[in-house]
């Protein structure tokens, strides 16, 4: 039995609380199946592996199919690299990327403000944990990370999330200059708007021992005239740099050219890919699953970039016609096959192609993910087969809450549990008030008052049953409204008790604005930086020390 590869120094070893997703609200069904390991899902994930010691047992088949030459590929990584101020660690990665028996292990986001929610930061560890993992079994391995810089929506990586230094959430947002002319977000330039944001940044969180040290890495990276994939790159590589990572960029016009095999077979096969998509979206709706991805009749699988650098989404409007999304230019599929050889950087996959020319670009062994791309996943897998590519199997990333210590005395002072923070901010403030705050007479009153009540309506029940059964009827009816009205007092009671305890409130409001904000993963709202203001760059050695590959729950981790 293959053993799970830890770190020798585990700092969060003693206060772990595992949670499983099924107990996580909101999650979708595909997604506890896969976590589950559900041998039923077997034709949607046809190469899924259940431990992380299994990614291995696809490694002849990657290394068998990858055609790209390692050598483009590899002068291409290290160019934008250095430019993203790579040490010697990732340059390492690189050279050893060229050798014609390592893997990647492969991972990716958009590029997101300040790198965007936690989920950024938990999935690049992962990713390098496995990596490192395969290197202590022999294994050439490196971690790449995808940046997804090709993606136009700006809106979606615009704003990023910190906890203030009164605890409310506070949003960052930052919209240069011509953000949202449809540019992919790695072409758009940041302005002198993003001091105003760093400004905001620093002017709401506290100022602590490591305040400085997080000012000089947002100084340093987002800097007006970067590009915003520039900028969140030279982030990821300061905070990432020593444990190796290889950053990716699709835009770059070598890759491009490397992958526009994948792109012309795209083309060709447009018909039977769209109607593999479809039946397979049909598939997973009959078996009680969600289609992740809305695949429609006319859907095609690439963008193609205009000259001004917008992206426009193609339309299929005929038997051989692709058509812009405004109409305003027009292919054949001649003329699509014929500008992809001449011009292939005025392409880009789309969601469900992504997958398959990454993996064509990489000798990719395995690809960490996210819940929601787990789900679609499930329909990617008929991309790859119909292109005859090996599916990548999709591994769920590391998943992470991390509660400081001024949370976890909240939590300990209330007698919380993370669990019981799923029923939500108003539910846990009552529930506080009710069992902690409210004395035994007050609680006893309002349950000897409904007992006595419902006493004398089943005495009236029995008496009018007896008489005549539409006035039992009509009594049902006005017991209805009458413990309506008792509940109603009840609430109200409690809302007077709850204004009269506003630090119970703070304390609550402050619960959840760091640990559940919006009531929803910790990970999916707030920033990298409101931890780095807290513990420094050390955080993210405590995270990789944290990582067990093979553990399929949520980890809560109480931080001190």
């Amino acid at each position: 039995m293959e053993t799970q590869c830890l770190s020798e120094e585990n700092l969060f070893r003693e206060l772990f609380v595992d949670v499983d997703f099924s107990k996580i609200p909101s999650q979708s069904k595909i997604f506890i199946e896969y976590q589950k390991g559900s041998d039923e899902l077997g034709k949607f994930y046809p190469s899924a592996i259940f431990s992380h010691t299994e990614v291995l047992k696809n490694l002849n088949s990657v290394l068998e199919s990858y055609s790209v030459d390692r050598e483009k590929l590899c002068n291409a990584l290290q160019k934008d690299n250095l430019a993203y101020g790579a040490g010697v660690e990732t340059l390492s990665n690189i050279e050893l990327l060229r050798q014609s028996d390592c893997v990647a292990v492969v991972t990716g986001q958009q590029a997101g403000l300040f790198t965007g929610p936690l989920y950024c930061i938990y999935k690049t560890l992962t990713a390098i944990k496995l990596a490192e993992c395969l290197k202590l079994r022999g294994v050439k391995a490196v971690p790449v990370f995808w940046m997804a810089t090709e993606d136009h929506d700006f809106a979606e990586v615009a704003s990023c999330y910190v906890v203030n230094s009164k605890r409310e959430l506070i949003r960052l947002t930052n919209e240069p200059r011509d953000c949202y002319n449809e540019l992919p977000v790695g072409l758009v330039s940041l302005d002198d708007s993003i001091n105003q944001t760093k400004k905001q940044l620093f002017q709401s969180i506290a100022e602590t021992d490591f305040s400085a040290e997080l000012r000089r890495l947002i100084e340093e990276t987002w800097q007006p005239g970067f590009r915003y994939s520039e900028a969140f790159a030279r982030m990821m590589m300061r905070l990432f740099g020593k444990y190796g990572l290889v950053l990716l960029c699709p835009l770059n016009k070598d890759l491009k050219n490397l992958a526009s095999p994948i792109y012309l077979q795209a083309v060709e096969k447009s018909d039977e890919l769209i109607k593999a998509l479809l039946l397979r979206s049909k598939k997973l709706t009959l078996e009680g699953f969600h289609a992740q991805v809305s695949i429609t009749e006319n859907y095609f699988l690439l963008f193609w970039h205009s000259e001004d650098g917008r992206r426009h989404a193609l339309r299929r409007v005929g038997s051989d016609l692709y058509q812009t999304k405004n109409a305003e230019k027009s292919f054949t599929r001649q003329e699509l096959l014929e500008l992809i050889r001449k011009e292939p950087e005025s392409f880009s996959p789309s969601v469900v192609l992504r997958p398959v020319v990454q993996d064509f670009l990489l000798p990719t062994i395995c690809y960490f993910g996210g819940a929601a791309e787990i789900a679609y996943f499930a329909q990617v897998s008929e991309v790859y087969r119909v292109l005859k590519r090996p599916v990548t199997p999709i591994i769920h990333r590391q998943s992470f809450t991390i509660i400081p210590s001024k949370q976890a005395k909240i939590m300990r002072k209330y007698g919380l549990t993370f669990e019981d923070l799923f029923l939500g901010k108003d539910k846990v403030f009552s529930s506080i008030i009710e069992n902690q705050i409210l004395s035994d007479d007050q609680k006893r009153l309002f349950a000897e008052v409904e007992e006595n009540i419902n006493a004398e309506l089943n005495r009236l029940d029995r008496y009018f049953s007896q008489i005549d059964s539409t006035l039992a009827e009509n009594l049902a009816k006005r017991r209805r409204k009458i413990i309506y009205h008792i509940a109603a007092l009840r609430d109200k009671f409690l809302k007077i008790q709850k204004q009269k305890n506003e630090t119970v409130m703070r304390h609550v409001e402050n619960l959840f604005s760091v640990v559940l904000p919006f009531e929803r993963l910790q990970e999916r709202t707030l920033n990298i930086s409101f931890f780095l203001n807290i513990y420094g760059q050390r955080f993210i050695d405590k995270i990789y020390s944290a990582i067990e590959l093979d553990n399929k729950k949520h980890r809560v981790i109480f931080s001190n």
